[in-house]
């Protein structure tokens, strides 16, 4: 990895793609955020989020559960938000070399930045303030694991705050050009691991085999037991053999609750119910 790609202790800003500019116009950090700041709930990491910002929910804790690292993983957070998904998986997993924190939205990924700070981890995380589709040259190939936890709805500005429609809907970020990013940023047996909705796995399966990323493992996700899933899991590997390891469907009751409550105050399995 060149030094272009290096971590240091300042957020990166990239000019984006001109196609992207209506998502990638820089705007200064509001003089007065509504920052809180909430502990991990594992070792003594804390995160900073703001209130008026799209904050993290029970998929991010889900999605960095979903693997282990494995020695001197060189780990990328595609689509980071808050840090939420590369701090959570940091601070479950010995032997991480290195996380680097990939956010569209400049106020988000100054909340990344604000998050390392706060827990000191400015030597093992870089953030970039980026679209994936930009990400330059220098981190092709630099990554041996990918984590995302995406904007997977479709549909247009509904939600009257476009920063948080961004997060939710792909207005800036098509699934196929999502895959191909990851497919593009990883190590040849790369594993590029994902939540996604389960109604949209054929999609997704589909976009993963273009990009030649081979899906490997598989768990759908439920509100609570019995009920039908509404929230996919899935691990894909660059160059991996076919065969997928379909595990048993995991209820999201127990991951719900406070530590899953999205800027609204509910859940993702609250959110859920809504939808059936």
């Amino acid at each position: 990895m060149t030094d272009a790609c290096a971590g240091d202790k300042e957020i990166k800003t990239h000019a984006a793609h001109p196609s992207r500019n209506l998502f990638c116009e820089a705007k200064e950090i509001r003089e007065h955020i509504m920052q809180i700041i909430e502990p991990l709930l594992i070792g003594n990491y804390r995160i900073v989020q703001d209130t008026e910002l799209y904050r993290f929910t029970s998929d991010s804790v889900l999605l960095s559960r979903f693997v282990k690292a494995k020695a001197g993983e060189r780990v990328a957070d595609f689509c980071a938000g808050s840090g939420i998904v590369g701090l959570h998986f940091y601070a479950e997993n010995v032997g991480v070399e290195h996380v680097t924190l990939f956010e569209l939205q400049k106020e988000l990924a100054e909340l990344s930045r604000r998050t390392v700070e706060l827990n000191g981890l400015e030597d093992v995380f870089t953030v970039e303030n980026m679209a994936v589709q930009d990400i330059p040259p220098c981190y092709i190939e630099a990554f041996s694991l990918i984590l995302c936890n995406p904007p997977y709805e479709k549909g247009g500005f509904e939600n009257a705050d476009p920063k948080k429609a961004i997060c939710r809907k792909e207005l800036a970020l098509p699934l196929q050009e999502l895959v191909a990013s990851a497919a593009r940023c990883l190590k040849f047996g790369g594993r590029f691991v994902l939540v996604h909705r389960a109604d949209r796995l054929a999609e997704l399966f589909v976009a993963l085999h273009a990009a030649g990323l081979e899906p490997k493992k598989l768990q759908l996700v439920a509100g609570k037991e019995g009920a039908k899933p509404y929230l996919a899991l899935v691990m894909a590997k660059k160059g991996g053999k076919s065969g997928l390891d379909v595990l048993p469907t995991l209820s999201n009751t127990a991951a719900a609750g406070r530590m899953g409550a999205d800027e609204t105050g509910k859940s993702a399995a609250e959110a859920a119910k809504e939808q059936r």
